[in-house]
């Protein structure tokens, strides 16, 4: 049976302690997807190639427009951008269990914190599931999917800063769920588990300036950049990549994406 693990944490640790915990999270997103952006020059690349993508020989209408920005949700939807079909079906269950878990946990932790408010049965098997999904996903990707770096000369073990958002959502999924089972049994060593969910949960969310967390609100706008400036004509008048030096005198330069 499926039992609402905060609502049972409710018993030694107050609702509001838990509801400012998320909230304290979701603004170390937002101020730290601004800065990641500020910081590597993302949202300036971004807006002067779509500048520069209006003077193309062509004028892309608004039907048009609407008919890429659909094809660019769907391939974000989807992860069409995984040739390797593996690494696709690993990044949807990472993907969907991660919007599936940050959702639920959201409505549990506000609108059921406590026993008195019991939650519906779905929305706590969708938070199980969510969490599951994740593991799933990440572990398969970590262990039968990312050794495939063996190939390139590379140490299967080797972790780099680009692997601390996989590796910490991975790690607080598996807590959340070894810490809900321990909750719910009434467990010692769920407080043992707790602090280290909070701890990988906080490093997830802390450290999006320096992980990829933010590039799933970049990527897709650039996605859509790049077909809105195919579809004109002017893709050729794009920078250089950034081993490549910038030639005429253009100013731009890639954002640093580590």
């Amino acid at each position: 049976m499926f039992v609402n693990p905060f609502a049972e944490l409710s018993a030694s640790v107050p609702p509001f302690i838990m509801q400012a915990y998320v909230i304290a999270m979701a603004l170390l997103v937002a101020i730290g997807t601004v800065y990641d952006t500020i910081h590597k020059g993302s949202a300036k690349y971004f807006f002067e190639n779509l500048r520069s993508s209006g003077k193309g020989a062509r004028q892309v209408r608004g039907g048009e427009k609407l008919s890429l920005a659909l094809e660019t949700a769907a391939e974000a939807l989807t992860s069409g951008e995984f040739c390797n079909p593996r690494r696709r079906i690993a990044h949807l269950l990472g993907m969907y269990g991660f919007i599936i878990y940050a959702i639920t946990t959201a409505i549990l932790v506000f609108a059921y914190p406590t026993r008195a408010t019991a939650a519906p049965t779905i929305l706590v098997q969708l938070w199980y599931l969510g969490a599951l999904m994740i593991c799933v996903g990440g572990y398969w990707f970590w262990f039968f999917i990312r050794v495939d770096v063996a190939a390139e000369g590379h140490s299967p073990l080797r972790i780099m800063r680009a692997d601390v958002f996989v590796l910490s959502l991975v790690v607080s999924a598996t807590f959340a769920l070894l810490w809900a089972y321990l909750e719910t049994q009434a467990s010692a060593w769920s407080s043992v588990f707790l602090g280290a969910y909070l701890i990988a949960t906080t490093v997830l969310f802390g450290s999006v300036p320096w992980s990829k967390f933010s590039h799933m609100f970049f990527k897709p706008a650039a996605a859509y950049e790049k077909r809105l400036a195919e579809a004109n004509g002017s893709r050729s008048n794009l920078p250089l990549p950034a081993d490549r030096p910038a030639t005429f005198g253009s100013g731009r330069r890639q954002p640093r994406h580590y």
